[in-house]
């Protein structure tokens, strides 16, 4: 063991001067006799601990570190005993690392503390290119409210491109420009959830024209067709040739209310009583529920049959001269299907008029019948 180990040392004396001649510092002094002689024992020493790494004896290593480890190296030899050190220490990394067998404890801490330095740096880097973005966004943004306050704010043009006045033009500059926008968004806003006009059908026409007594609003998505596309116009002319539909309206004559488009029948200009709207959501006249019908959703089924039934069920609203619809309309309001619950209606009252009618023929035959026996019974008396 004391052969190996000063072997050990002297190779690593001559580590460190090969290093020195490369750095061009000499970190002692030595004669050239000392100086081969030691090359030789170290030479030696590394074919030594070469020959220990082929047989695999790892353990004699490690107690070979640990003698050195334990060491106090004195003089001359200090210098060279904590270099052999170092250099067994690097040459059993390696010898481990061969044969599989995890690093020193030193050497994973110094792994572990790489690995968070690089995860510290890695959110660091995260951190600054969120602070970046948001900072990118609101600059934007800003640029995005700037350029909108000086498109909306400023004044209208007529036809010659003259300004036109309007209240805000004794304001400062900057709040002429902040209360036309804000003007101009409530406007669109009141556009979007209101109608378009409070009297969306023209009055109600005189003697000697003629005026239907009842007005429909149907709707046409779903109800009377389903569409796979959004040409309103020409599927209109193409379902009423003959022009029976007299005005048509779209989703600017609606009231937005709720996430929904409202049909407000108060808008019509037509007497409230004689109104009734047809279509497949009940949002659709919430704000007056008992002048609507929902009918179930049309899918396109070509064998449906609702729309006879509806014309049905609308008819005999006409011919009945029915006052006020509301009323009608009311005793089907929480009808699923009410055009099924027309029909089935209609049948039971078919069939309560046919047990009438039976029973009056019945009692006519049975008043016949006593009347014959009765005279029958004077002609009898008188002969």
């Amino acid at each position: 063991m004391d052969v190996a180990q000063s072997n050990i040392s002297q190779s690593g004396a001559f580590v460190l001067f090969t290093r020195a001649m490369f750095t061009g510092s000499f970190p002692f002094k030595m004669s050239a006799t000392s100086m081969f002689s030691m090359c030789v024992r170290a030479s030696r020493g590394l074919l030594t601990l070469r020959n220990w790494s082929r047989r695999g004896s790892t353990p004699a290593v490690v107690d070979l570190i640990r003698a050195l480890s334990t060491e106090k190296p004195t003089g001359e030899g200090s210098a060279t005993g904590g270099l052999a050190q170092s250099i067994l220490q690097e040459r059993l990394k390696q010898q481990q690392n061969s044969q599989g067998q995890p690093p020193p404890e030193g050497d994973g801490d110094s792994e572990q503390k790489q690995d968070q330095g690089e995860d510290k740096k890695q959110k660091e880097n995260t951190a600054y290119a969120k602070k970046m973005v948001m900072r990118l966004a609101g600059l934007m943004g800003i640029g995005g409210a700037v350029g909108m306050v000086y498109v909306f704010g400023s004044n209208s043009v007529d036809e010659q491109g003259n300004t036109i006045p309007d209240e805000f033009d004794n304001d400062a500059p900057v709040i002429q420009q902040l209360r036309r926008t804000l003007k101009y968004f409530q406007d669109y806003r009141q556009m979007i959830i209101e109608p378009t006009s409070p009297k969306l059908l023209p009055d109600p026409l005189r003697e000697p024209y003629y005026q239907p007594p009842y007005t429909l609003v149907l709707e046409l998505t779903d109800v009377l067709l389903h569409p796979e596309w959004s040409t309103a116009y020409p599927l209109i002319d193409s379902i009423d040739p003959q022009g029976f539909v007299m005005y048509r309206l779209f989703r600017d004559a609606t009231r937005y209310v709720e996430g929904h488009h409202v049909k407000d029948v108060s808008c019509l200009n037509r007497d409230t009583s004689k109104v009734i709207v047809v279509d497949c959501k009940r949002e659709a006249f919430s704000l007056q529920p008992f002048n609507g019908m929902a009918l179930t959703k049309w899918d396109g089924n070509s064998e449906d049959r609702t729309l006879y039934d509806l014309a049905h069920f609308l008819k005999t609203i006409a011919l009945s001269g029915v006052d006020d619809v509301r009323s009608v309309l009311e005793n089907y309001a929480l009808e699923d299907d009410p055009v099924e619950a027309f029909k089935r209606r209609q049948a039971q009252l078919a069939q309560e008029e046919e047990q009438r009618l039976a029973e009056l023929t019945k009692q006519k035959k049975q008043g016949m019948s006593l009347g014959s026996i009765a005279g029958r019974f004077w002609r009898s008396k008188q002969e």
